[in-house]
């Protein structure tokens, strides 16, 4: 598991209330709340972006790099996510999009829905093979397939061993631009324009490859504001889009797993319900399923909190494109590519954070002072302790994090009983 000293969310304490919403709504119990404020677990932190939506203070923070970075390169190449597509209005020509972002300081614009095309392609051919335990998990979701590693482990041999589509584009844009210019890789900017915080974290991270593969990762919004301004004065462009819609419908739930065209498939999206569905995929209760696909965001990446224009709506202009562009543009031959080029180069590790204490026999002890704590507390997951949950706050007992006096509804408890 890659190391969190890298945060990608954080808190702005004058703003925070301490109101408890973002701790009751992290799918891994990753928040308490302590004198007042929310406190970040960072380990446990899977960068789902609930705490971003439900924060009603606006509290949070994604962290993510400056525009101005780019000016650090000689040549710099913009990676937009398919659901990018989807923040802007009246856009039928997708080259329009693509110019603006050279006027904007690009020297060169390399779609990821290209990359999502051909990972497509690549992971029809690797399925072919069956060597991969099904269900099959799409690993394309960073914040899933954090969620795995860190809560889901039996899951681990499902995971579709495919790099991500910025992964693939990346490194095909990188290769060429050194090609084209002549100049040194580390003369060479490559930036994605994302939708989320947890593909922040991912490609910094380097997760799945051996080295960081993007030297700059810049939110949608921001770079939409700046791109109007450009986008106002060009009313066609010949700049021609090189992906076709299998690639862009990535940007909504769906969009992969309908691509891979598997018999029996599903798609997921929302962390709550990704999690439901990871809980029947651990008690065997989907096994006659082929291919599952799993998106933390609703509707996909563009739910991402990153993004301007509303989920649905943006899946609707999605959708409109397809009128204008054709189905495939891509595949693995067309990319002079072999499978291996696709596929992780190294295993992303699971974490044990879940565990009570290294030593097993510790945790076997922790494990019954937390059940004895459990039967004096009101089980009403109420939340007043600053913990999530009755089991989460005896827990933080056990672990010399918080003070048993902090639940002040044991003693009602104890009275109504």
């Amino acid at each position: 598991m890659a190391d969190k000293k890298l945060h990608t969310v954080t808190l702005e304490q004058d703003k925070c209330k301490g109101c408890v919403a973002c701790m009751k709504r992290c799918p891994t119990e990753a928040i308490r709340v302590r004198e007042g404020k929310a406190k970040i677990h960072y380990d446990r932190c899977i960068g789902c972006g609930e705490c971003v939506r439900i924060c009603p203070h606006n509290a949070k923070k994604v962290v993510y790099d400056d525009f101005d970075i780019i000016n650090n390169y000689k040549y710099k190449i913009a990676l937009p996510a398919p659901s990018f597509y989807g923040q802007f209005n009246n856009i039928d020509n997708l080259g329009i999009i693509i110019e603006g972002l050279k006027n904007l300081g690009f020297d060169e614009v390399s779609e990821v829905a290209v990359g999502a095309e051909l990972v497509t392609d690549a992971t029809k051919k690797v399925l072919s093979k069956g060597a991969i335990k099904k269900p099959i998990i799409s690993t394309a979701c960073p914040a899933i397939l954090q969620l795995i590693l860190i809560r889901y482990h039996s899951l681990t041999e499902n995971l579709l061993n495919m790099l991500a589509p910025v992964d693939v584009v990346a490194k095909l844009a990188k290769e060429n631009a050194e090609k084209k210019t002549g100049l040194k890789p580390e003369e060479i900017g490559v930036f994605f324009i994302s939708p989320c915080h947890a593909k922040v974290f991912a490609l910094k991270s380097a997760f799945g490859v051996k080295e960081p593969l993007v030297q700059g990762v810049l939110a949608a919004s921001d770079i939409y504001f700046r791109l109007l301004p450009h986008l106002k004065n060009i009313k066609f462009s010949a700049e021609e889009p090189k992906a076709g819609m299998a690639g862009i419908s990535w940007a909504c739930s769906g969009g992969e797993a309908s691509g891979v065209m598997k018999d029996k498939y599903i798609y997921v999206d929302g962390i709550e319900n990704c999690m439901n569905v990871l809980k029947q995929l651990e008690d065997k209760k989907l096994d006659h399923i082929d291919f599952v696909e799993m998106n933390a965001c609703v509707s996909g990446c563009v739910g991402g909190v990153l993004n301007i224009e509303n989920p649905f709506v943006a899946r609707s202009k999605i959708r409109e494109l397809e009128k204008y562009l054709p189905k495939y543009r891509n595949n693995v031959e067309f990319a002079g590519k072999d499978l291996d080029f696709f596929q992780w180069e190294v295993n992303p590790e699971t974490n044990d954070v879940m565990r009570l204490d290294e030593d097993f026999m510790v945790a076997l002890k922790k494990m019954s002072d937390i059940d004895a704590i459990l039967k004096g507390l009101p089980g009403l997951d109420c939340g007043n302790c600053g913990a999530p949950s009755c089991r989460a706050f005896a827990e933080d007992v056990v672990n010399g994090e918080a003070d048993l006096s902090l639940c002040n509804r044991k003693e009602d408890a104890e009275n109504n009983g």
